[in-house]
């Protein structure tokens, strides 16, 4: 699902919104969700899951192409952990 079919299935369940209404929120939703996350933040939201950033080291790696060793700076990475409820959903065997 893409950001443009999440906006019209909210709005199929919400007719007594405007749409335009609807991409503002769905809007301020991921901002928020983003900036929380860039200034080093965690957002939980229960049921579905945990949004965390992910720190990597300083590494050296070999370019395949050439075998000279690089140096690859420490950077950040954003991590997903599903929920309770979502993981029971996805796999309801478990």
């Amino acid at each position: 699902m893409i950001r443009s079919e999440l906006i019209a299935r909210v709005a199929a369940e919400n007719p007594h919104l405007y749409r335009s209404d609807i991409e503002k929120v769905v809007a301020a939703v991921f901002d928020t969700i983003s900036a929380h996350l860039a200034a080093g933040g965690r957002v939980e939201l229960r049921g579905f899951g945990i949004f965390s950033v992910r720190r990597r080291s300083v590494g050296r790696r070999c370019n395949p192409r050439t075998g000279e060793i690089m140096t690859l700076d420490a950077k950040s990475a954003p991590f997903f952990r599903t929920g309770k409820d979502l993981h029971k959903r996805l796999n309801p065997d478990c």
